[in-house]
């Protein structure tokens, strides 16, 4: 029997979903071409601020890989978009001049972001922040400008404004409302939350009207109707987005605001359909991820159903929003603004920086804002989908968070097996339950994959872990998780097997251990190589082909394929000999860019592949090692000796510290910093290790994180010599190496096992002593990795030497 033709127009998150219930329900029944607009296979649009926040790669963020299409018999068109459909011959031309029959239809097309027509807007250095390529050019605009405007406070803008803080730019976002994220919160949470963005550094202009951009060819400036001026290099509009319906609307297809669809997501047009931001369903366009999924659920049961009009179809979706917005969890839902005939539940701890607001009318919940606790979200949702009358409950049933009691019960355990876990993927406790009893499922990672619970945005993951708590009776924090897909095996369960029997090469790990694959996958490959050289620091030959690019080259790779280097600036501090040389290699190599970095050092980027080599012999410095997951520099103030306030010789400290630890490798990268008061101009307090003096003493903090995930190191030690200062971050950084798992930060580990773990474990001075010993065993295995490529012709031949392919008939 031959197979029906679908072809998806958008490779987005909603269509894309739409094949993976397709599949589901019938793996055999179709034939699937997919084409899509980016040169990406499908990912996760919602997660673009961590790429932009630098705490994820692109690839990270993908759901479905080019091998989930070869898989699947999917053929699939990255890069190429569909120009013409034609509805009466049911065919399709996509740009490049590929033609396909289809038998079924979809359009996924999602939407465009909303540009305001302002004056000025054409003008470089205006973008939106909808794709890769919109975070790409802002990473690549914050290593040659200082300023930047948001335009709009909504979620976007604010993870936009974020992500350019992290990168180093002042941003000041502006806003025509007089709070934020309107749509989303009231005007106390917007407030609330204006004021926590606010002292992680972020500046706001609200109630603000732009006129125009200023600027020649690049813009230099915005312009507000009030006649005040913001200087501005780069201007990121981030105001919303409209359904991409042009291609619809050319074809024939009924549009209003988007793609008009019925409850079975068809369009006017037979044997065509629409799901996500393209399709408008009862007047209503949604831009939420959970209703889109719901959109492709409904479509293809109906699509498998052979044209079956099954009851009741899509029948529209709660709005509702759980996000975290720059570490501030935010839930709103439904109608929550206050009316005529509302009345309301409201919790506001000023001092926890927590707000709830449950509006209720006719004794039914019509809507919720949850500000910094949003675990009685669930709970909410389903009132308001049952219309629930609680004229006879009390307030501590409503918010079961609020239960101040002892006894306070699981807010997962409460939950009725129909209530939702995960909102972005539908999925309910009841799902999440029957997979963990039926597949014997034991680690959150397990349950995204059997269920798809936590993975869109991933706000529901506390509650998973703690439902796979509940069910099995295990902790979930000490359950399993499998290094990878290669492995069932853990990253503690691999690193005890390697040292308990002996094993020193990659592939010797992968045989021995049972891999399910023949050479493991970037994630398991790079991380057995990490423990290999843990367990056997001196003989261990490291294995350059299990590394990442940038760690296997020694420099970092660019978007355009150049590479850039950082010499070794110990404790931040240079002279006019090596400024001199940098000079001399930047008009030698005409290297286009040299940016001083936020860890006091000079990068020198578009450097070519094959010229690293030459660059490095002419440097004659050391590696910064900006590459590596290892110690990677040690940023000072000027210390006792410059300032009036300096108590401590900081960039001595610094430097004594940063030639000690220098190359030692570790499970992430690590940055170090020493203040010489608590003034903390070096930003000890949100580094990995953060040294700050105090009169007589050096307090010694750890765990801390400048990404998406803004964490404020905490006090681990307080001490009194520069020896105890060394031998504290001996020991903490020999455990951490040991004890986190490989691609895990400080913040991460310190947060997974607890500070008290590990101060407890650092109290044994025996085992302290043995930490400090096991550290600088490996410290003398450290080569500087210019200095050992430009010693090997083999490795400069293999690595950097450009190759002439010959090309034969």
């Amino acid at each position: 029997m031959l197979k029906q033709k679908i072809i998806l127009i958008g490779n987005g998150m909603a269509g894309v979903r739409t094949l993976e219930e397709i599949i589901k329900k019938d793996p055999n029944k179709f034939e699937i071409t997919v084409f899509g607009e980016e040169p990406h296979p499908n990912y996760n649009r919602i997660l673009l601020s961590s790429v932009l926040q630098g705490d994820a790669s692109i690839d990270s963020i993908v759901l479905n890989s080019y091998e989930w299409y070869e898989e699947n018999q999917i053929e699939l068109f990255t890069g190429d978009t569909v120009v013409k459909v034609d509805t009466k011959s049911q065919t399709v031309i996509s740009q490049n001049g590929i033609s396909r029959h289809y038998d079924q239809l979809i359009f996924a097309t999602g939407s465009n972001p909303f540009m305001l027509p302002l004056p000025g807007a054409d003008k470089e250095g205006v973008i939106a922040f909808r794709n890769i390529k919109d975070c790409e050019t802002m990473i690549d605009t914050a290593k040659n400008y200082k300023k930047a405007a948001v335009i709009g406070g909504g979620l976007l803008g604010l993870e936009a404004a974020r992500g350019l803080l992290n990168l180093d730019m002042e941003v000041e976002v502006i806003h025509i409302a007089d709070y934020l994220m309107e749509r989303q919160l009231d005007d106390q949470a917007g407030r609330m939350l204006k004021e926590e963005l606010e002292e992680q550094g972020m500046k706001f202009r609200l109630n603000a009207h732009t006129e125009r951009l200023t600027g020649k060819k690049r813009v230099d400036g915005v312009l507000f109707k009030d006649g005040s001026k913001l200087d501005a290099d780069l201007v990121v509009m981030a105001v919303g987005i409209k359904p991409n319906v042009a291609l619809a609307k050319e074809a024939g297809l009924e549009t209003n605001r988007a793609i008009v669809v019925n409850d079975y997501m068809q369009t006017s047009v037979q044997n065509v359909y629409a799901v996500g931001e393209c399709a408008e369903h009862s007047g209503i366009v949604y831009g939420l991820v959970a209703p889109l999924y719901e959109q492709g659920k409904a479509l293809a049961e109906h699509i498998c159903a052979n044209d079956t009009l099954i009851e009741p179809g899509y029948q529209g979706s709660i709005v509702y929003t759980q996000l975290k917005v720059s570490g501030v969890d935010v839930f709103s839902a439904g109608r929550f603004q206050d009316g005529e005939k509302t009345k309301s539940i409201r919790v506001h701890d000023e001092f926890e920086g927590i707000f709830k607001k449950v509006v209720v009318e006719d004794n039914k919940v019509i809507g919720a804002v949850l500000f910094g606790d949003t675990s009685d979200s669930p709970r909410l949702l389903t009132m308001m989908r049952n219309g629930q009358d609680i004229s006879k409950m009390s307030k501590v049933a409503i918010l079961p968070s609020e239960n101040e009691s002892d006894e306070k019960e699981s807010v997962v355990v409460a939950m009725a097996d129909s209530e939702t876990i995960c909102g972005c993927n539908g999925v309910s406790k009841g799902d999440i339950v029957k997979a963990i009893n039926e597949q014997g499922l034991t680690t959150v990672d397990q349950v995204k994959a059997c269920t798809n619970a936590s993975r869109s945005c991933g706000g529901c993951k506390p509650l998973v872990a703690e439902l796979l708590s509940v069910t099995t009776g295990e902790e979930a924090s000490s359950q399993k998780e499998p290094i990878c897909g290669c492995s069932d095996l853990s990253h503690e369960e691999v690193a005890a097997e390697i040292r308990d029997k002996g094993l020193n090469y990659v592939r010797e790990v992968m045989n021995v251990l049972g891999w399910t694959t023949e050479n493991g996958c970037s994630k398991c490959r790079p991380a057995v190589n990490y423990y290999l050289g843990l367990n056997n620091p001196i003989e261990y030959e490291d294995d350059s082909t299990s590394k990442f690019v940038n760690e296997r080259l020694h420099a970092n790779i660019q978007n355009d394929g150049t590479f850039s280097v950082v010499p070794r600036m110990y404790g931040g501090v240079t002279n006019s000999e090596q400024l001199r040389k940098i000079a001399d290699v930047a008009d030698k190599y005409q290297v286009p860019l040299l940016k001083v970095t936020g860890g006091q050092r000079i990068d020198l980027l578009g450097i070519a592949k094959e010229d690293l080599p030459k660059v490095w012999t002419d440097l004659g410095m050391r590696s910064g090692y900006a590459y590596g997951k290892s110690i990677r520099t040690v940023k000072t103030c000027v210390g006792e000796n410059f300032c009036r306030f300096g108590t401590q010789d900081s960039i001595g400290l610094g430097i004594q510290i940063e030639k000690k630890y220098e190359g030692l490798s570790t499970p992430h990268k690590v940055k170090m910093a020493v203040s010489a008061c608590p003034r903390n101009c070096a930003e000890s307090g949100i580094k990995d290790i953060g040294i700050v003096g105090v009169e007589g003493a050096w307090e010694i903090y750890v765990g801390g994180n400048g990404g998406v995930d803004l964490r404020s190191a905490e006090l681990f030690a307080k001490v009194h010599t520069d020896q105890e200062v060394l031998d504290t971050i001996s020991s903490f950084l020999q455990f951490y190496r040991e004890d986190a798992r490989y691609l895990e930060r400080t913040s991460h580990w310190v947060e997974r096992v607890g500070l008290d773990h590990i101060k407890k474990a650092l109290e044994n001075e025996e085992k302290r002593a043995q930490l400090i010993e096991r550290v600088e065993l490996a410290l003398t295995k450290q080569q500087d990795p210019w200095s050992d490529v430009l010693e090997s012709k083999d490795k400069q031949e293999s690595l950097y030497e450009k190759k002439e392919v010959e090309v034969t008939n």
